[in-house]
């Protein structure tokens, strides 16, 4: 779930090994209530637990208990003719609730109802939340951050993941042999079982912004504790990258990259009731509580309480509570708490958030083995229009160094909000032990190998990918390739790798070798260079990389339509350096010397004129200019290879090449000129539509090993920015665009339907397009150019729609995809209508 291959060293495996979750939050609350005025103890006080509708007790007395099979997050005190109080309910504060209740007075609201159901009523005009929601929406607004010329907070923040629903026998289980003294660290709920905190980071950061004379804004880590994995910054960043910031106000809120309808943004009412419940007192100001619930429980909404303040109808906080139908993978739940304070009319600022998530690989049944996973952040000392050295928004240094780490328990005791409950104090010692135990060790292994797709030979050496050791394609037969990389640790700064092959059809040898070097992390300055001989698929991509020793996937395909006969063979040596002068800004430069030939010249002719001579091998040196922005992109680490956490960042490419004729032998000048945009689009309840443009021109004449093609896949899988119905090298450009649209619904349409809704499948439509000119000269170039042609006359196209979410409990990670191709059909050997289908492993 968008972690590196790489993290899955400690996460996956207590995510798949345990299986299970618990928050360091309370299934049971003790305490006591009293009139405000006189501290008499009060009896018929009804308590609700978190959002239920029913009273879970009924108090007899001043005195209560009460107790929950889920995690209690919130506490509601209602009795007649006082005023309703709600209480957050924390671990440091569940045994000892102390509840003052006043006497009601006469508001502007005439008649208030504490509702059991949903309250009908003939027109939205005459339920009087309504009313509050409109005022709340003409007065819209915006992050108090964005008037100030300058401004500076601290942040800190707790993620935390903890095991829940343990009980005896699967403690008992023959893999926790040895291991079992983790469960010492456990802790009891109400329900009998255990919840097992394995995961905790703290962070504190400094963040500084200014809006005049230009906007600048600038997030530092200050501090930063983990348990048990200090060094590996991969679990950290990719626990935290869970989690998005939202603001309430907006129509769709971010999940998991997934859009969630807002019950505060301004066509709430199309997803939701509310209904008008107490005013209550939050934090000394009068506030009116708005129950709202989802209209169809199928689709990706909450339900939850709005806090509107009487006077100014700002929301003072909110709760949003995931339906027990939500439609996201390994996830069972979601909840967060949201706070705010209201400066003025205009403008909010965040004091609080608190989101949980239960997430399972494979039940969402209640009781289900799970995990939760915690993020709570805190918002303080607020300064505003304060002078701001410019020094404070320049990269100085990278994260996640030792400095960042060394902070003393004194330190810690001094900056937490809150202090640390005895589980969470626990669990920073149970992961330092269980470091220590041979068998967790070897478990890390082979969960490391699975992840990684290398395997750990010996100190610094990993032998791989595994997965790429067997191929089979026409010119080959049967392939064997074995390679192997050094690798110390995550944030190597220096990487040499190299592998070798071998036909046994064509009885032939093939190889690369590469070695990267990074100076500085904090610019990514770097340098590398390497050589490879092999039987590629050129045409694969339209805008890639130069790269050292690339792999091509399509040249070694076990099932696919028709045989792929235009293979290349291709020796080439490349060197490369890079450098990132602003974050997230990649500016690099590529070297490249390479001849290509056909690998099967009795089928696939790549020959060509040059200079009234027939040549069968294009000899090719060129240099290429990329620069590479991915703006708002978070990545694990620092090290020479980085991953890049998914999310809605977009990336984009410009890309100038230049061939140099004579240099190494070359044959061609040449200037080429590409673009690419990738981006995803939340689009309100609809779904999420990903965007692909890529556009791009040969200057100049060349042979078709050097043109661009509109790329084809050929298998029966599910292969990203390719055209599912082309065959190989059928569009053969000089200069060319193509757009690709994909809208993932998220099963909105599919719920409607009666029997199809409960199997929770998402459908996917999209668009393929691509139009492109080549010329009569580059026609003519080459041997056979008179059977190449371009998408000139007409835009391709190709369509179709795909079923998603394919799969059992919460394990679906399963697709399949119908394609129907739109035009062109007079061609030989093409395919009308295709389907395709792999795994897709995400929310």
């Amino acid at each position: 779930m968008m972690l590196n291959n790489n993290s899955q060293k400690h996460y996956l495996l207590f995510f798949f090994l345990i299986l299970a979750g618990s928050v360091c939050a309370q299934n049971k609350a003790i305490g006591k209530v009293v009139d405000e005025k006189n501290n008499k103890e009060l009896n018929k006080v009804d308590i609700f637990i978190n959002n239920d509708k029913t009273p879970s007790l009924t108090t007899t007395s001043g005195s209560f208990i009460v107790q929950s099979d889920s995690i209690i997050h919130q506490l509601r005190f209602s009795k007649k003719n006082y005023i309703t109080e709600t209480l957050d309910i924390t671990p440091e504060n569940a045994e000892n609730i102390f509840v003052q209740l006043s006497q009601a007075k006469v508001s502007d609201i005439q008649e208030i109802v504490l509702q059991s159901g949903k309250t009908k009523y003939k027109n939205k005009k005459e339920n009087p939340a309504y009313a509050i929601m409109q005022k709340v929406w003409a007065q819209k607004r915006n992050n108090g951050l964005e008037k100030f010329d300058t401004y500076s907070y601290k942040e800190y923040e707790k993620t935390q993941f903890d095991l829940n629903n343990l009980d005896s026998a699967f403690m008992k289980k023959k893999i926790f042999n040895k291991l079992d003294f983790i469960f010492s660290y456990a802790d009891s709920t109400a329900s009998g079982r255990l919840g097992l905190p394995i995961f905790l980071n703290e962070a504190v950061y400094e963040n500084y912004g200014k809006n005049k004379p230009d906007k600048d804004s600038k997030r530092t880590l200050v501090a930063q504790k983990t348990s048990g994995f200090q060094d590996n910054q991969v679990i950290t960043v990719s626990a935290k990258n869970l989690y998005r910031d939202i603001n309430i106000y907006d129509n769709t809120l971010n999940y998991f990259d997934i859009g969630f309808q807002s019950p505060v943004g301004t066509d709430g009412f199309s997803t939701y009731d509310y209904s008008l419940m107490d005013t209550i007192t939050i934090r000394g100001e009068k506030a009116f509580q708005i129950r709202y619930q989802p209209k169809r429980k199928d689709i990706l909404a909450f339900q939850g309480n709005l806090y509107i303040d009487t006077d100014t109808y700002a929301v003072l906080g909110a709760t949003l509570k995931s339906t027990q139908k939500i439609n996201v993978n390994f996830v069972n739940s979601v909840y967060t708490q949201v706070e705010y304070d209201n400066p003025d009319d205009a403008t909010f600022l965040p004091k609080k958030m608190v989101t949980e998530f239960e997430m399972s690989p494979f039940s969402k049944k209640k009781g289900a083995k799970s995990i939760i996973a915690k993020r709570s952040v805190d918002y303080s000392d607020y300064q505003f229009n304060k002078p701001l050295d410019p020094k404070v928004f320049k990269r100085t240094e990278e994260e996640y160094e030792d400095k960042f780490t060394n902070k003393n328990d004194a330190y810690w005791t001094k900056v937490r909000p809150d202090t640390l409950s005895k589980a969470e104090q626990g669990v920073y010692n149970m992961l330092d032990e269980l470091q220590q135990t041979p068998k967790f060790n070897r478990m890390v292994k082979l969960f490391e190998t699975l992840g990684s797709r290398y395997y750990n030979a010996f100190k610094g050496i990993d032998i791989g990918p595994i997965f790429s050791i067997y191929g089979r394609n026409e010119v080959e037969g049967d392939r064997i390739r074995l390679g192997a990389r050094t690798y110390f640790g995550l944030n190597d700064t220096w990487r040499a790798q190299f592998y070798t092959a071998y036909g046994f059809k064509d009885q032939q040898f093939k190889y690369g070798v590469e070695a990267r070097y990074m100076f500085n992390k904090l610019n990514r300055f770097m340098i590398g260079a390497g050589t490879s001989r092999d039987i590629v698929q050129l045409g694969g991509q339209l805008t890639s990389g130069d790269g050292v020793t690339p792999q091509s996937s399509s040249s070694s395909t076990f099932f696919a339509r028709g045989e792929n006969i235009s293979l290349s063979s291709v020796n080439k040596t490349s060197v490369f350096a890079a450098i990132e002068p602003w974050k997230n800004f990649q500016i690099r430069v590529d070297g490249v010397m390479q001849s290509i030939k056909s690998a099967i010249p009795e089928k696939f002719n790549l020959m060509y004129f040059k200079d009234g001579q027939l040549r069968k091998t294009v000899n090719d040196s060129h240099v290429t200019i990329s620069l590479i922005a991915k703006p708002g992109a978070k990545f694990s680490q620092t090290g020479i290879d980085r991953y890049q956490a998914r999310n809605l960042a977009p990336t984009i490419v410009l890309r100038y090449t230049r061939g140099i004729e004579g240099l190494f032998n070359a044959d061609f000048n040449y200037d080429k000129l590409q673009f690419m945009l990738y981006k995803p689009f939340l689009i309100g309840s609809a779904g999420k539509l990903v965007v692909n443009f890529e556009a791009g021109k040969n200057f100049n004449t060349v042979p078709l090993a050097l043109q661009n093609i509109i790329p084809a896949n050929l298998s029966y899988g599910l292969v990203p920015n390719t055209f599912s119905q082309l065959n190989y090298y059928e569009f053969v450009t000089d200069a060319y665009t193509t757009l690709q649209l994909e809208h993932h619904f998220n099963g909105k349409i599919l719920s409607y339907i009666p029997l199809i809704k409960k199997l929770k499948l998402r459908e996917v439509a999209f668009i393929r397009g691509a139009y492109g000119t080549l010329s009569d000269a580059s026609k003519a170039i080459n041997v056979e150019g008179f059977k190449y042609s371009a998408p000139s006359e007409h835009i391709y196209y190709e369509y179709g729609f795909g079923i998603e979410n394919i799969g059992i409990g919460n394990l679906r990670i399963f697709r399949v995809d119908f394609n129907w191709r739109g035009n062109y059909l007079d061609r030989p050997d093409i395919s009308k209508f295709g389907v395709k289908a792999g795994f897709q492993v995400g929310f």
